[in-house]
C-alpha cells in the first residue's frame, strides 16, 4: 500500500473550524468558474473549432481568459493552503487528510452546504464511497 505524506492531519473538529472560511472561498470559486465558462461559451460561439481544444490550449489561444483562469487558480490555492484538497468546485467538495481511530489515514470529506464534516472515505475512493463519521447525521450522505 502506498504511503501518503500530508503536511497536516486533521481531526473533524479542526476541519470544522475551517468551514466558515471555506464556504466563502468555495462560493467565490463557483462564481469565478461560472463566469469563466460563460466566456468560453461565448468564444466557442464565435469560433466553433475552439470546442476541440483542451482547456490549456483555449487559455493560451485566447489571452482574455488568462486573468479569469488565474483568479480561479488563486482561489483554489487559497483553499488548499489550509492543508485540505479541493476535489470539485461545482459540487463544493473538499477533503481533509485525517486519521481513523485505528490509525488509517483517510480523507475527511466535506461538501459545501453541509454544516460540518460528517463523512470520510479512503484515500483512493471518492464522494460516492463516503462513510459516516461516528455520530454524523446520515441523511446528508451521498
Amino acid at each position: 500500500m502506498p504511503s501518503h505524506r500530508f503536511d497536516k492531519i486533521f481531526t473533524p473538529a479542526e476541519a470544522n473550524q475551517l468551514i466558515p472560511r471555506l464556504e466563502v472561498l468555495i462560493r467565490e470559486a463557483q462564481t469565478l468558474a461560472g463566469v469563466f465558462r460563460h466566456h468560453v461559451a461565448d468564444l466557442v460561439k464565435l469560433e466553433p473549432s475552439a470546442r476541440r481544444l483542451e482547456l490549456p490550449q483555449i487559455i493560451k489561444r485566447y489571452p482574455q481568459l488568462r486573468e479569469p483562469a488565474a483568479r480561479m487558480a488563486q482561489v483554489a490555492q487559497k483553499i488548499e493552503s489550509h492543508g485540505c484538497v479541493l476535489k470539485d468546485i461545482d459540487q463544493g467538495l473538499v477533503d481533509f487528510p485525517g486519521e481513523l481511530d485505528d490509525g488509517q489515514v483517510v480523507f475527511l470529506c466535506w461538501q459545501f452546504g453541509e454544516p460540518a464534516v460528517i463523512a470520510w472515505h479512503s484515500l483512493d475512493a471518492g464522494f460516492a464511497q463516503r462513510q459516516a463519521l461516528p455520530g454524523a447525521r446520515k441523511p446528508y450522505l451521498n
